[in-house]
């Protein structure tokens, strides 16, 4: 299924094309990692089999370049029905708690209530709205409305317990992504790009100001990946995002392979 990214007033963003060049690029470097790793591929397909029930590869439907659906694959290294317990452990989501932090360090008071523009100024700094029977300031709706939108969109969450012994150590190693090259083989993404996210993650970003990370390819590393330690919230993720759409480039994707690969060989914990 694939469905043209459109903005709030309707218009049709325009379609994405990998250029020649890079498509190329792709193809070898995806052929050349699957030499490569050949030798692993069944000691992880074995080592995966024995410790838990369930198949190898792990296959979710993703959203792409210009909110193009395909199946996404990569080992699996969670339980079974890890899906399935997603909605259980949401409390636990960090990027709630990160935004939890900033909300009280910028508002002081916990429990403080009320639009701080509002307050400043001593009069109304937007139209007001009553929202189930509550007035709030338009102003502040948006802010609230954006919030929550960013941060059901994405999830993240430290010492996952759906997360198995060997796909922990996968993770550690980055082996779990090998199977994406296949992917970038089926010309559904690219090496390097925006990754892309489950539906439950995209359906939240659709406004103009974040569909627009959709416009660039999908990728199995980018801009995020390189910079994952200075992200602390979906925002700045986005930001990454949209970015790496508006810069996109083979000077820019030559630099991003080769952090990935210095990032790859300090086997430092994958975060995405």
């Amino acid at each position: 299924m694939k469905a043209k990214a459109k903005s709030k007033k309707g218009e049709e963003y325009p379609d994405y094309r990998i250029g020649r060049g890079k498509r190329l690029f792709d193809v070898t470097f995806s052929l050349l990692a699957f030499v490569f790793f050949s030798p692993l591929l069944i000691l992880i397909a074995l080592a995966i089999k024995l410790e838990t029930k369930g198949p190898i590869i792990y296959s979710q439907r993703r959203v792409g370049t210009g909110y193009d659906i395909f199946t996404f694959y990569k080992f699996r290294t969670m339980v079974n029905d890890a899906d399935r317990k997603l909605s259980k452990l949401s409390s636990l989501n960090e990027y709630l708690k990160e935004e939890r932090k900033e909300h009280q360090l910028e508002n002081g008071n916990k429990s403080e209530k009320g639009c701080p523009d509002c307050k400043r100024l001593g009069k109304p700094c937007s139209p007001i709205l009553f929202i189930d029977g509550v007035e709030i300031c338009e102003n502040q709706y948006l802010q609230l409305r954006k919030q929550e939108l960013l941060q059901h969109a994405f999830f993240k969450m430290k010492d996952d317990p759906r997360i198995t012994t060997v796909g922990r150590i996968l993770r550690q190693l980055h082996f779990d992504e090998i199977p994406q090259f296949y992917n970038v083989l089926r010309g559904d993404m690219s090496v390097v790009g925006n990754r892309p996210l489950p539906l439950y993650e995209a359906e939240h970003l659709t406004t103009d100001e974040w569909s627009y990370r959709f416009m660039a390819p999908a990728g199995i590393t980018g801009l995020w990946q390189i910079r994952s330690t200075e992200v602390h919230n979906p925002e700045e993720r986005i930001a990454l995002d949209n970015q790496y759409a508006m810069i996109a480039n083979p000077w820019t994707d030559f630099k991003v392979v080769i952090k990935t690969i210095i990032t790859f060989f300090s086997f430092k914990k994958a975060s995405y």
